[in-house]
């Protein structure tokens, strides 16, 4: 199985940038499709970003479209998130996922309840 650690959390103004990155060890195969997740109290864990190994475009959620880029580097297993224009609807926990899903899955932003691995989660605070 693989281990996720997530770093490059923090606190930025509304409108700015961040990129909190994620590195998989473990078996490769565990984290063909990797993913970023977010929450906040009171609600459920929400997908907002995928990507998968084997190539293909990545699957955004709505609420981050066009503003969030996911990248991964396939030879380190990382994964980052590069968030821009953040806003004051943006903070939360964010957390990174990853599981051996297929590219066909893996492209349709599988739910929180499918994904096998986690990191501990990196805290985003946005200020106005």
């Amino acid at each position: 199985q693989a281990h996720l650690e997530e770093s490059g959390g923090g606190s930025v103004q509304a409108g700015g940038p961040l990129t909190p990155s994620c590195v998989a060890t473990g078996s490769p195969y565990s984290s063909d499709c990797m993913a970023w997740f977010r929450q906040v109290p009171g609600k459920e864990r929400e997908g907002i970003a995928f990507i998968h190994a084997g190539g293909g475009l990545p699957y955004y959620a709505e609420s981050v479209k066009g503003r969030f880029i996911i990248s991964r580097d396939i030879g380190k297993s990382t994964a980052r998130l590069q968030m821009n224009y953040l806003k004051p609807e943006d903070p939360a926990v964010y957390y990174c996922a990853a599981d051996s899903f297929a590219l066909s899955y893996c492209s349709t932003g599988p739910p929180a309840r499918d994904w096998q691995r986690w990191g501990q989660g990196t805290r985003v605070n946005v200020s106005s």
